[in-house]
């Protein structure tokens, strides 16, 4: 097979209709848009949702909530799940995906509190809860913001 050698496939491609040509082509004079009024003229396509005028529905509807662009987005992981360390590891954000603990680090790494810690780690995130904090001293391990 070559270039010159291939074609659309028999039936997928067709003539545009051919409009305003004459009252003997059945699309004449109107073109198929019937006598007057906005849809028959051009530049006649009102958007989604207008209404005639009327207020629309998305106007009337009541607004609820906000995004907040200037938040944080972090991953949170539980001390729990840091258990796979072996004891005096430093653990980062890094080793985490290593690990396949998390995909990404979206905004950063916040350790949560559920589980319980059982090895000695250096835990580096950028954010601890105060459960989480009091578990990894508790166990014997440092934590650092970073």
């Amino acid at each position: 097979m070559n270039l010159h050698e291939l074609s659309p496939a028999p039936g997928s491609k067709r003539a545009s209709v051919r409009v305003g040509r004459g009252l003997g082509s059945g699309l004449g004079k109107t073109s198929g848009k019937g006598q007057k009024g906005q849809k028959s003229r051009s530049g006649g396509v009102k958007r989604p949702g207008f209404e005639g005028g009327q207020k629309p529905l998305y106007l009337r509807l009541p607004k609820r909530g906000f995004y907040n662009r200037f938040g944080m987005n972090y991953v949170e992981i539980n001390v729990g799940s840091l258990n796979c360390f072996e004891d005096g590891t430093v653990v980062e954000p890094v080793m985490l995906i290593e690990h396949g603990m998390i995909k990404n680090i979206r905004d950063g790494v916040r350790i949560l509190g559920n589980g319980e810690l059982t090895k000695k780690l250096t835990v580096q995130a950028m954010g601890f809860s105060k459960s989480a904090e009091e578990k990894i001293i508790a166990a014997g391990g440092k934590v650092e913001v970073i």
